[in-house]
């Protein structure tokens, strides 16, 4: 019997346009779920209804009413309605990217004192469909949800993504009514896990910094926090924790020793800065091995065998993952890379978002395996990796390159027609064929991978054995 989800924990990044090797601004996640729970990719169409369509929730009372014009955009949706939408991230006509991760933290003390029922409060499951179609820029994104979040108020607490051709934008919900947003600073990145993780406010620096109104006589009226210290949203309402030494801060610890390899930082330390400077630019492929890692090359990689069933810290990439996506936006460029499943035995394909078509596969899918789901082929590949990572995980790295290289041929090759398109319909149907050729081919050589796999592993089998020749 199918049982409501349980939401996980995910891991995120951000990346300033002067940060990124090509001037791109970047933002991804994992979203991490249950081991077994597909998603699927959507590209959803321009409409203007006859009448304001209202949004209601399947896991709470909350309810919205929604402007009636609503712009394209891509997004990768749950298997299920059932327990919502769960619509995630995702990149709109106007090149706005958002990604909307739910934090494993909850500050009950300053919950408790909220003076807002939040019962009907705004959900993850909702927070993309409710505003990444109604908005032009990062910051318009950051402010509609932050008028969402002070009238309706939030009934868990969030971190979410934006993004747009110049910025990116990491906003915070630390009670039912109350959060901060930063910009990323344009030579910059950040690696957040589920902490609050925001640190010092500027209340002066609007350029920089976005905020509920009435944070700071919040704050002080309820003495969580003294009005001559400086404004520290991370020591206020986060946490420091046992449970965050081993599930959340040694995930920044990684994510900044893989961009910055030149600081010597702990793995437990409560210090770790929100914001940081990479040793070099950072390439697509550099956030794919972030949101891929596992410790390698550390004594607390869980593909050794010796970590078996021991983990001293949850890495970033997980067996839970149900996607990983790195939404890329520089000029009139834009692409959602997604890869289905965990994200170091998948692939990640650079979906162009004025498409109108999904690929076959990547709308299929359900709780149970099926052949006809790109989600479930590479959970199939996963699975089969897993049975002795040391032994088949060359096999899984020869039929990554492979498909990298097919992809990155067949983005090249459809850049180039998408920047002759003029026409809409044009540009859509050149999406389309190049969406559809990249995913037929990353799929095709995933397919060859199992049928390798399956094949080698029949020899596998414990009941092996070998005749004596001598007998």
């Amino acid at each position: 019997m199918t049982e409501k989800v349980g939401r996980s924990s995910c891991t995120s990044i951000l990346i300033g346009k002067k940060a990124s090797s090509d001037g791109s601004v970047i933002v991804g996640r994992n979203e991490d779920s249950r081991t077994a729970w597909p998603k699927h990719l959507a590209f959803n169409q321009h409409q203007l209804a006859d009448e304001a369509p209202v949004f209601k929730s399947r896991a709470n009372k909350f309810q919205l009413t929604l402007p009636r014009e609503s712009y394209a955009y891509s997004s990768t949706p749950e298997w299920t309605k059932k327990y919502g939408v769960f619509e995630e991230d995702g990149i709109n006509e106007f090149h706005v990217a958002m990604s909307a991760t739910e934090s494993a933290y909850s500050n009950e003390r300053v919950l408790a004192i909220d003076p807002f029922k939040t019962e009907g409060g705004i959900l993850e499951e909702a927070m993309v469909t409710v505003v990444l179609p109604y908005v032009k820029t990062a910051r318009e994104g950051v402010r509609r949800l932050g008028e969402i979040v002070e009238r309706h108020g939030a009934a868990e607490a969030n971190g979410i993504l934006f993004g747009d051709r110049d910025e990116a934008w990491y906003m915070e919900i630390g009670s039912g009514h109350h959060w901060v947003a930063i910009r990323i600073p344009d030579d910059s990145y950040a690696v957040v896990a589920n902490q609050l993780s925001i640190q010092e406010i500027d209340f002066s620096d609007p350029d920089s910094f976005m905020f509920s109104a009435g944070l700071a006589d919040f704050v002080y009226d309820n003495r969580l926090w003294p009005r001559e210290a400086k404004f520290n949203w991370r020591d206020i309402f986060g946490t420091n924790s046992e449970s965050d030494l081993h599930y959340n801060t040694p995930r920044v610890w990684y994510g900044q020793k893989l961009l910055t390899p030149s600081l010597v930082q702990e793995p437990q330390s409560f210090e770790l800065p929100f914001l940081q400077k990479a040793d070099k630019p950072v390439t697509i492929a550099d956030a794919e091995k972030v949101l891929g890692s596992h410790y390698s090359n550390t004594p607390y990689d869980l593909t050794s065998k010796k970590n078996a069933g021991q983990a001293t810290f949850r890495p970033i990439g997980v067996a839970t993952t149900q996607e990983s996506h790195l939404l890329q936006l520089k000029g009139e460029e834009m692409y959602h890379w997604l890869a289905m499943g965990v994200a170091s035995q998948s692939v990640y394909i650079p979906f162009f978002p004025q498409g109108t078509k999904v690929p076959y596969m990547w709308g299929n899918g359900k709780e149970e395996y099926s052949p006809n789901s790109a989600y479930w082929i590479f959970k199939l590949a996963s699975v089969l990796v897993d049975r002795d990572w040391g032994k088949y995980g060359n096999d899984l790295a020869n039929a990554q390159a492979e498909a990298k290289q097919k992809v990155s041929q067949l983005r090249y090759e459809y850049e180039q027609k998408l920047h002759q398109a003029q026409e809409p319909a044009a540009v859509a149907a050149v999406a389309d064929e190049a969406n559809a050729k990249m995913a037929k081919a990353t799929t095709d050589i995933y397919n060859k991978l199992i049928s390798h796999l399956i094949t080698a592993q029949t020899g596998d089998s414990p009941l092996r054995f070998q005749m004596d020749p001598n007998l």
